[in-house]
Formats: C-alpha cells, structure tokens, sequence
C-alpha cells in the first residue's frame, strides 16, 4: 500500500482472520503463485509470502503443497461445471444452448483468476489423484450435456453420453488453443460462435423426440 512501510503492510495482510477466510486468502496467493511458475517450481516458503503469512501458518491449513494444490484444483474443477450448468439452464432453445455450453469453456479460460490452468495445464498430470480429477470433471460435465441430449432427441443414453463426451473435448481444446494463440486475433465472442456452430452443424442433425403435448 502507498506510504505504508513494507513490514505493517504484512502485519496487515497477516492479521488473525476466521478459519474460511484465512484458508480463501491462501488459496488466492496459491493460485497466483503455482499459474505463475508452476506447481514444481513454486515454494510454500513463496505462497505463505504471497499471503503475507508465515509457513506454519501455511501448514496449519494444508498439509503440503500437493494438498494445496489440490484444493485449488477441486476449486477450478467446480467452477467449470457450474458454468457449463449455468450456460445450458440459461435457456430452453436447443442452439441456444450449445452456444452456451460451448462458450463456457471459452469464458473458463478467459477468466483473470487463471483457473482453467490447473484443469487444462496441470503441470501434475502424472499424479494419480490429479487424473481423478481431470477425468471426473470432464465426465461431470458431459453428464450434463448427456442429460439434455436424452431429453431432447431420440438417442438412448449411453449414445447421448458419447456425443456429450466429443463436445466435451472439442470445447475443451478449442478453447485451450484460442487462449494459448492469441496471435489469431479471434476475439471472444467470435471464437465461442465459431466452434458452437460446428458443434450446433452436428448435433442438430439428430432426430428430435415428439413434442410432449402431441
């Protein structure tokens, strides 16, 4: 802070604070810390820094730093699913739909928090708890997009759950690479259009259920 001297400002930033607030404080100076150098070569010494904390302090909320870690990716985990959920419940029109599950993916990642990394680039993809996760975020949220394809078209489960699967990934590397390559110069918005029309071009060819009322 401005005119303050560099040791009260971590007194500051120190401070005894609630159990949950304490642990959301060091989540954020952890997200910062690992999407800026990587899980292998961030420190607790450096995150408990970050949070203006000592280690013990640190250690006193997580055990170590894969535990931190995944925390951050359980965090990271939940708030794609829910903002593909959100993107499919914001409306009852099919292509409208698409173009919101598809273009959660592009939103995920062009969030400033840096989440989509620890799902998307995870420097730990070799760890077995890690893995867990990945696959159970990607199957979660294609259950989500299963259960509308159920809903809306004539294909039996396990069908609808492969489709869901396939745009799961098409959205997901989409999404990876348009972040990655901004010398595309694709904006936002045209990139989640770009990809919803091809995945919208596929699944509309589907046949559709009766309409209940009929």
């Amino acid at each position: 802070m401005p005119g303050v001297p560099q040791t009260e400002e971590v007194q500051v930033r120190g401070a005894r604070l609630p159990r949950d607030q304490r642990r959301a404080q060091l989540l954020d100076a952890a997200n910062e810390v690992f999407t800026t150098r990587g899980y292998h070569a961030a420190a607790m010494d450096e995150i408990a820094a970050a949070a203006g904390i000592s280690k013990p302090v640190l250690y006193q909320h997580f055990d170590s730093k894969l535990d931190l870690y995944l925390a951050l990716l359980d965090q990271a985990c939940d708030s794609l699913v829910d903002v593909v959920q959100d993107g499919l419940a914001s409306t009852d029109d099919n292509a409208d739909r698409v173009v919101a599950a598809m273009g959660a993916f592009f939103d995920f990642v062009s969030s400033t928090s840096g989440e989509f990394r620890f799902v998307f680039e995870s420097d730990l993809t070799g760890d077995g708890r890690v893995q867990d996760r990945l696959w159970r975020v990607n199957n979660d949220v294609a259950d989500l997009i299963a259960a509308v394809i159920v809903e809306d078209t004539l294909l039996p489960p396990e069908q609808a759950k492969l489709l869901a699967i396939s745009m799961v990934g098409l959205a997901q590397v989409g999404a990876r690479y348009w972040v990655s390559d901004r010398s595309a110069a694709i904006g936002l918005e045209q990139a989640k259009q770009l990809v919803s029309t091809l995945a919208w071009r596929g699944i509309s060819g589907f046949p559709l259920r009766a309409p209940r009322d009929a």
